[in-house]
């Protein structure tokens, strides 16, 4: 698992979710390289509408493999401002790009202070 990425500019929980704030102030959430590698090739996610609203720890989205359908845990509270409509055409780019183009919506978090991991945590937690 050496090869999987951890990027330590961002926000973990432990559903393989991560959350990175942009310069808007905004948060970023995406799927972790660990869970992409986990579920296989990406061939369907489906997405919330801007505006919905979700409590930390609650399904935002369902990603679809080959393999099986997976709940997004969202890492941070919030209101959807932006979903990643690229997904809709090309949802592999959740396992190409999962740190990049390939997140999933964009929110206003309730509180960025909300407890979520670090890299490191997050790492021992799918490494052990």
């Amino acid at each position: 698992m050496s090869e999987l990425k951890y990027p330590d500019d961002r926000r973990y929980h432990a559903e393989h979710l991560w959350a990175k704030q942009a310069a808007d102030g905004s948060w970023v959430i995406g799927i972790t390289d660990f869970a992409q590698d986990q579920l296989g090739e990406v061939i369907f996610i489906d997405l919330p509408e801007a505006g919905a609203h979700f409590k930390q720890g609650i399904s935002c989205a369902e990603i679809e493999s080959a393999k099986v359908v997976s709940p997004a845990i969202v890492p941070l509270s919030g209101a959807v401002v932006e979903v990643n409509a690229a997904l809709n055409d090309t949802p592999e780019l959740v396992n190409s790009d999962p740190y990049g183009q390939g997140w999933l919506i964009r929110i206003k978090a309730d509180d960025p202070n909300e407890a979520t991991i670090t890299a490191a945590q997050y790492k021992a937690q799918v490494e052990a």
